[in-house]
C-alpha cells in the first residue's frame, strides 16, 4: 500500500510539473481565458508543428528502481484534437536509432497500476492551447552486464500521426528489462 500511495503522488507530481514545463508563461496571455489555456496569438508564436499538436516530455521521477515520467501533448493548432488510446513509442539511442525494447500497453504490468493512469483507453479531446497526456513507466534492473539505455522517445499520438522526438532528463535507463509501459491518453486532473 505504501508504495502504491507513493507512485499516486509521484504520478501527480509529475503531472503537475508537466503543465509547469511544457506550456508557455500564462502571466504573459490572456488573463480572461481558463487557466492552462493558450490564446491563439501565444500558440501561434510558440513554434507549433505542422501537424498542430506538440509532444514534450516532463520529469522523470524514479524511486526503488521505478521509472515514472508523462508525455504532454499540447494542442498548439486552431481545430479541437481528439485521440484515443495509447502513444505510439520507440526508444532511441543516442544516434536516435531504434533500440530493442518491448512497448507494453497499460503500466500495471511494470508499476502495478499507476492512479491515475491507468484503467480502459478513453476518447479524449484538447482545445486549441490545451494539454493531454500520458504517462510511462520503466524499471531499472540490472541482471547482466548489457544495460539499455535510450537517450530519445519518438512519440506519435496514435498509428498513422506523425511521431515527434522528446529527450527525457536522464534518459531511459531500463536496465537490462528492455520494457517500458504506456498508459492511454487522459486529460490532466485539476484539484
Amino acid at each position: 500500500m505504501r508504495i502504491r500511495t507513493m507512485l499516486t503522488i509521484a504520478a501527480i507530481g509529475s503531472l503537475a510539473l508537466t503543465g509547469i514545463t511544457a506550456a508557455p508563461s500564462l502571466a504573459d496571455d490572456d488573463p480572461n481565458l481558463p487557466s492552462g489555456v493558450l490564446s491563439a496569438a501565444t500558440r501561434a508564436t510558440t513554434g507549433c508543428p505542422p501537424e498542430g499538436f506538440a509532444i514534450t516530455a516532463g520529469p522523470v521521477d524514479a524511486a526503488m528502481g521505478l521509472r515514472v515520467m508523462s508525455i504532454d501533448l499540447l494542442n498548439c493548432g486552431e481545430e479541437p484534437y481528439t485521440v484515443q488510446g495509447y502513444p505510439i513509442i520507440r526508444v532511441l539511442d543516442d544516434d536516435q536509432q531504434p533500440l530493442d525494447v518491448s512497448i507494453l500497453e497499460g503500466t500495471a504490468a511494470i508499476a502495478g497500476g499507476i492512479e491515475p493512469s491507468d484503467g480502459p483507453p478513453q476518447p479524449v479531446t484538447a482545445d486549441p492551447g490545451e494539454h493531454i497526456l500520458a504517462f510511462v513507466a520503466w524499471r531499472n534492473t540490472v541482471t547482466d552486464v548489457s544495460p539499455i539505455t535510450g537517450h530519445y522517445l519518438e512519440v506519435a499520438p496514435a498509428n498513422g500521426q506523425s511521431p515527434q522526438t522528446v529527450t527525457p532528463n536522464g534518459g531511459i535507463d531500463l536496465g537490462t528489462t528492455g520494457r517500458l509501459a504506456t498508459g492511454p491518453w487522459r486529460t490532466p486532473q485539476t484539484n
